[in-house]
């Protein structure tokens, strides 16, 4: 694939400096020497102002793939958590594990793991400040100013090593005058959405803003086999933020956030039966000839083991951030934070009323973070350079019960029916990094960062044992492993570890992990002309090694990983087409994927145990893609976007692994899951005056993504169809936008689609996304 690559990219390199060089021209030639005048809505995203290279810029002078969007706009595509940000950002994908722990992807670079701990291949940021764990991302979006998604691996400006991007969420500040406002959303299943803030001065020198937000009922799944029903949200979120002026030239700012979720866990559905054990099959024969899920996406099923499927986690997180202007050119920046999170939830893992599959998972996760910049900004040059400390610590203890399994009987000896995984890790990351920016003439830029990461990782983990009978059951097994003249020195008892290494010895996991990275960027771009740009970066991202977090009956599953790492090619522009009603940009962009993290079945010892789950490493993969944006105001208060995104992964080494079948098999040439080859999304938006007092708009949002799969194999049961969805947005205006009503409907079509399919025991089963919703939004600022 490599010569087909880079031809394929110099050819579309081509083609985007092309068509910017040749409005350069024209602009040369034809436009008076003042600038052009900008865009007249902020809906043309060229003239939206971002602070992703740590200074504030129009999007038209970044250097790099970022999709910026503002608050106003979030809220009216309905973006109430990170997950839901595909809806507004080309190549981005967000698939629900069924653990409560969202998994992000961008440009096909992403890590699939379920875990409290779970790193994530994109990083996300609140104010700058840093959620390590995807579990801590869920409170972050709302009253929001915008947020910023960068493409591609990160770490040389601030915060951690990346290699898929970062998601950097701004919220609003408070306010110089008095402000307030509040929000009621109310929309099918009976789902309530509120919200509000109030934000002002309280002397000359402190300013504060206060923002809640609540989001219960909707409960919007249905039994197929019962009269029950599931999916209910509970959940809060509230942010305080405190600015404070201490001099002219030093200030603090304040922000202490968190949530309470005690939200249903959402239940599947039963894609196909798959047995581990045919052989077994005359132990589950309700199993065997349970009806599989209608295609309808309310349609589920569950059992609750006689408690509630939901979640009772609590998260907050304390942030202060000093800047000192030393001199008109140098400032320090301090960003200090504190994050902690207690997780107890309950789930169904089989799709069905049957007690085949129940976990309780329980678990904390602690972070504290340490950054300091020294920023220097000059008339033709800037420059940063910092020191970053972060600590992070995870607890896991997850409870599977699995009576009604082929697996129940894998072992010979007796019922294997109940065990805990027990879990604990501590990473701790040091890092130095620097970047240098300078105007090598009127048009041409050239940048140049570094980032050097010391990561630690320190583990100790082992699955426990649940029952007495399990106890048993293994105690025997154990010691026929073992030989008549060696047997275990005492029998097994609940709560004892039940992980063996190699000499069939029961005991806890433990090691380390100590690695160093040396992440890079380099910077080339030209400015021909107002608004008109032409880049190349080259840049290489790590993300640190990780540590399994799974039920593990050998030692040698919860071997970790080594870091991952992409060197990543791109070539972008951005330039205006027709006068200033047509925009376009594109980017072109290759990467080279080393050690590639996947969570896969790997051959265990002792080896009569078989291939078990575990975390391995990729060892080559590659990723050639483009995005395509063209922005345009045709008329005035009429507002059209479509951005075409084509992604091309693929495996360039030989691979050996195994299918969610246990089947041997060599994935070189397949592509990576949950990374659609193609999306398309476009919006259109027209807004007008009714009168002095009143105006109106109505928007549409169209989003396509084509099939893609859940795992390597080539497995049927593993595909994710493609699917489009379509909504539509309308309101009203009043008094100046001190009232605002908008009504909107969710998937008009009524798709059903899913984003994910999982495979555990004997069922496969997928989650499905939403029906089609109606919903009314009322707001008053004050």
């Amino acid at each position: 694939m490599r010569k087909i690559s880079l031809a394929t990219l110099l050819c579309m390199s081509t083609a985007v400096t092309c068509f910017s060089a040749a409005y350069a021209q024209t602009a040369d030639d034809n436009e008076p020497e003042s600038a052009a005048p900008e865009p007249a809505s902020d809906f043309v995203q060229n003239v939206v102002v971002v602070t992703a290279q740590r200074r504030s810029q129009s999007l038209a002078e970044v250097p790099m793939s970022i999709t910026a969007v503002s608050g106003e706009r979030l809220e009216e595509v309905g973006v109430s958590d990170v997950s839901d940000l595909v809806k507004v950002t080309p190549g981005l994908s967000a698939v629900e594990s069924g653990a409560g722990v969202p998994v992000y992807s961008l440009r096909g670079v992403g890590f699939f793991d379920t875990s409290i701990g779970a790193r994530p291949t994109v990083s996300v940021y609140l104010d700058e400040v840093p959620l390590p764990f995807s579990v801590m991302t869920s409170g972050t979006s709302f009253d929001l100013q915008r947020v910023e998604v960068l493409k591609g691996p990160q770490g040389t400006l601030f915060g951690q090593n990346s290699t898929g991007g970062a998601i950097n969420y701004i919220a609003n500040r408070p306010t110089d005058s008095f402000e307030a406002g509040v929000t009621l959303d109310y929309s099918s299943f009976d789902r309530i959405q509120s919200e509000g803030f109030i934000s002002g001065p309280v002397n000359d020198a402190l300013r504060m803003r206060l923002a809640v937000r609540g989001d219960n009922g909707g409960a919007w799944q249905e039994s197929y086999t019962r009269d029950d029903e599931h999916g209910e949200r509970r959940f809060w979120q509230g942010r305080f933020t405190a600015d404070l002026d201490v001099t002219d030239n030093f200030d603090l700012s304040f922000t202490l956030s968190g949530f309470k979720d005690e939200s249903d866990v959402q239940a599947s559905q039963l894609s196909s039966v798959l047995l581990q054990r045919p052989v077994a099959a005359g132990a589950v024969p309700l199993l065997i000839n349970y009806p599989l899920a209608p295609e309808d996406a309310r349609a589920a099923d569950w059992n609750d083991a006689g408690f509630p499927l939901r979640r009772d986690n609590e998260f907050y997180q304390a942030a202060l951030r000093a800047n000192w202007e030393l001199t008109d050119n140098l400032s320090i920046i301090s960003l200090t934070s504190y994050a902690d999170l207690d997780l107890h939830q309950r789930a169904d893992l089989d799709a069905t009323s049957l007690p085949a599959v129940f976990t309780e998972n329980m678990g904390t996760a602690t972070s504290f973070a340490q950054e300091v910049r020294l920023v220097g900004d000059y008339d033709r040059s800037n420059w940063v350079v910092g020191l970053s400390y972060a600590d992070d610590d995870t607890t896991q203890i997850d409870d599977y019960q699995i009576p009604y399994t082929t697996g129940a009987s894998a072992i010979p000896t007796g019922p294997f029916t109940r065990f805990f995984l027990d879990t604990e890790q501590d990473f701790k990351t040091t890092a130095v990094f620097g970047n240098y920016e300078r105007d090598l003439t009127d048009t041409l830029t050239g940048s140049v960062g570094l980032r050097y990461t010391q990561a630690d990782l320190d583990y100790a983990a082992c699955s426990r044992v649940g029952n007495q009978e399990t106890a048993n059951t293994l105690t025997a097994f154990f010691n026929i492993l073992r030989g008549p003249s060696r047997p275990l020195p005492a029998p097994l008892a609940v709560g004892d570890c039940l992980t063996v290494d190699g000499t069939v010895t029961p005991g806890q996991v433990t090691g380390e992990l100590n690695e160093d990275s040396l992440a890079w960027r380099v910077n080339l771009s030209w400015s021909p002309a107002d608004r008109v740009m032409v880049y190349g970066n080259v840049s290489q991202g790590y993300k640190s090694g990780s540590g399994p977090v799974l039920p593990a009956l050998a030692a040698n599953q919860l071997s970790p990983v080594v870091q991952e790492s992409v060197l990543a090619y791109e070539v972008g522009a951005r330039s205006p087409l027709i006068g200033d009603w047509l925009d376009a940009s594109g980017a072109v962009f290759f990467y080279n994927y080393e050690d590639k993290q996947l969570k896969s079945r790997t051959q265990v010892e002792p080896a009569v145990l078989g291939a078990l789950e575990g975390i391995v490493n990729v060892p080559e993969s590659e990723i050639l893609g483009v995005e395509f944006q063209l922005n345009a105001r045709p008329m005035p208060g009429l507002d059209l976007s479509l951005t075409a995104t084509h992604i091309n992964s693929e495996v360039t080494s030989d691979f050996e692994g195994y299918t969610i079948t246990a089947a041997l098999a060599n994935f070189q040439g397949e592509s990576f899951p949950y990374t659609p080859e193609n999306q398309l999304m476009a919006d259109a938006r027209y807004s007008w005056n009714i009168n002095d007092n009143l105006s109106a708009f109505v928007a549409t949002t169209i989003n396509y993504r084509s099939e893609t799969t859940a795992g390597f194999g080539r497995l049927p049961v593993l595909d994710i169809d493609a699917y489009t969805l379509v909504d539509l947005q309308g309101g009203v205006n009043v008094s100046d936008g001190d009232w605002k009503i908008v009504g909107y409907v969710r998937n008009l079509t009524d798709e059903y689609y899913w984003n994910n399919v999982a495979r555990l025991n004997d069922t496969t089963r997928r989650f499905a996304g939403m029906p089609r919703t109606y919903g009314i939004r009322v707001s008053k600022t004050f």
